[in-house]
C-alpha cells in the first residue's frame, strides 16, 4: 500500500483514517435539487427556507463529481415540494439545476429549471430611490437582460442588477 491511500492523517497521529464510500439514503417523499452550480447549494438552502429548525431530513452534497459539468452540488429535502417562486429563484442562481419530485421512493416528476423572461416579486432592487423601495404597494419586476451571466434590469428605474443572489427576496 502506498502512504495516504486510505485517506487523510487521523488527527495528527500518523495513522490514516479509513475512507469508505458514503452514500446518501433515498428519500420516500420530497425533492432532490440536482446539478446546482458548484458552490451555490447554501444559497439554494436559504431560498427554500431551510434553517436549523427544520423537522425533516436534509442532505447537502457539495463539490460532487458530475459527468455533465465537472462538479456540482446536490440537495435532498424530505417531505417538501417547492413552489413556483422558489423554483424561479433557484433558476436565477443555478440555471442548470434539475428538480426531482420524489413520491414513494420514485421520481414522480423531473424538470430543469427555466430562467423566466421577467422576474416578478422575487428580487429586490438595489436602487434605494426605486419606487419598489418606497413602501408603495408595487411588486418588484425585472427584465432578464442576459442569461449568461445573469443580468436583470428593474422595470421601474432601469437599474441593472448583476449580483442577483444577494438581492433575492
Amino acid at each position: 500500500r502506498r502512504p495516504g491511500e486510505d485517506g487523510p492523517d487521523n488527527a495528527g497521529t500518523g495513522r490514516r483514517a479509513l475512507m469508505k464510500d458514503f452514500r446518501v439514503t433515498p428519500i420516500r417523499n420530497g425533492t432532490v435539487i440536482d446539478h446546482i452550480d458548484c458552490g451555490q447549494a447554501l444559497k439554494v438552502l436559504r431560498i427554500i427556507g431551510i434553517t436549523d429548525s427544520v423537522r425533516s431530513t436534509v442532505s447537502v452534497l457539495l463539490h460532487v463529481p458530475s459527468k455533465k459539468d465537472g462538479w456540482k452540488d446536490v440537495i435532498k429535502v424530505e417531505d417538501r415540494e417547492l413552489d413556483s417562486k422558489e423554483v424561479d429563484k433557484i433558476s436565477l442562481i443555478a440555471p442548470k439545476a434539475t428538480i426531482n419530485i420524489i413520491r414513494d421512493f420514485n421520481v414522480a416528476e423531473k424538470f430543469t429549471v427555466k430562467l423566466p423572461d421577467v422576474a416578478k416579486g422575487i428580487v429586490r432592487c438595489g436602487n434605494p430611490n426605486c419606487i419598489t423601495n418606497m413602501n408603495e404597494p408595487v411588486e418588484t419586476e425585472f427584465i432578464v437582460e442576459s442569461k449568461k451571466p445573469i443580468v436583470l434590469r428593474c422595470l421601474y428605474c432601469d437599474r441593472i442588477q448583476e449580483d442577483v443572489a444577494e438581492r433575492l427576496v
